[in-house]
């Protein structure tokens, strides 16, 4: 089943609006592009009143939060705006969350039962943490949790045992193309590629016997050093994004405008 195992549960659409905050209004070809910000404020309002945030998406879609699964409900019904037809979907990512719990007690137990017992309690995806060491990977004791709400409960049952759910910040995200972080190489849009060892284009690392330069701060290590003042930047980005559900542009506006003597304090898991 992939990196995760995954229960793809069949909802009512009173249970898919208990949860979901975050939706998609998409309209074909664009149509919404030339329409006044007023007439769609009003067009909102019209089908479930005052939402919490609106905002125009680079496609032209519409992303909404709703402030009640009512409300939710409304916008999940709508088949026409302005008299477009138009098509409403929950946010793929927005509506859920991650955390991580550590037992070692379900060392033992395979990520699909474990996933069968917390289905209930509104968990959709379960992941193992593992380590690498040489050619050889391990299990540990820590779980990649993701659940159905927006907001990640202090516990979780697993049978007789009562695991603290911490939040999952990802590792930055680091391109192995360019080297940059932020985005992945299939959505890199550089023309050359860096050497993640020595930061020359032309080649990459695997044959590199170069001297290592960091792309990225010009450190006496490789691009994908975690002692990396970059990648500790990045790190609290990840951080703020989690923890403040913002966009990655937003978390990064949030870190870069804090003073150089800030210090994150948390404990990291890398995926």
């Amino acid at each position: 089943m992939g990196l995760f195992n995954h229960v793809v549960p069949t909802l009512t659409i009173d249970e898919l609006a208990s949860y979901t905050r975050f939706l998609i209004i998409s309209f074909e070809n664009n149509k919404l592009q030339n329409k006044s910000p007023f007439l769609i404020d009003k067009a909102l309002k019209s089908i479930g009143g005052e939402l919490k945030s609106v905002k125009r998406l680079r496609s032209g879609d519409l992303l909404i939060e709703t402030v009640s699964s009512l409300q939710t409900k409304s916008f999940l019904l709508a088949k026409t705006f302005l008299d477009l037809p138009v098509s409403v979907t929950p946010h793929k990512t927005l509506n859920t969350c991650r955390g991580v719990i550590s037992e070692s007690e379900l060392l033992g137990t395979s990520e699909g039962e474990i996933l069968e017992g917390f289905s209930t309690q509104g968990v959709t995806h379960v992941r193992r943490i593992k380590i690498k060491r040489g050619n050889d990977t391990f299990d540990t004791k820590h779980l990649i949790l993701t659940f159905r709400t927006t907001i990640l409960p202090a516990t979780i049952k697993a049978g007789y045992l009562n695991c603290k759910v911490r939040p999952y910040i990802p590792s930055p995200l680091r391109c192995f193309k360019c080297q940059r972080f932020g985005h992945s190489k299939t959505s890199c849009r550089s023309t050359t590629t860096n050497c993640a060892r020595c930061s020359e284009s032309g080649h990459e690392d695997a044959s590199c016997t170069n001297p290592e330069l960091c792309y990225n701060c010009k450190g006496n290590h490789s691009a994908s050093s975690k002692n990396c003042p970059k990648w500790t930047e990045e790190k609290q980005i990840q951080s703020v994004r989690v923890l403040q559900r913002k966009s990655y542009q937003e978390a990064r506006k949030v870190i870069e405008a804090r003073t150089p003597a800030f210090k994150l304090c948390i404990v990291f898991f890398s995926s």
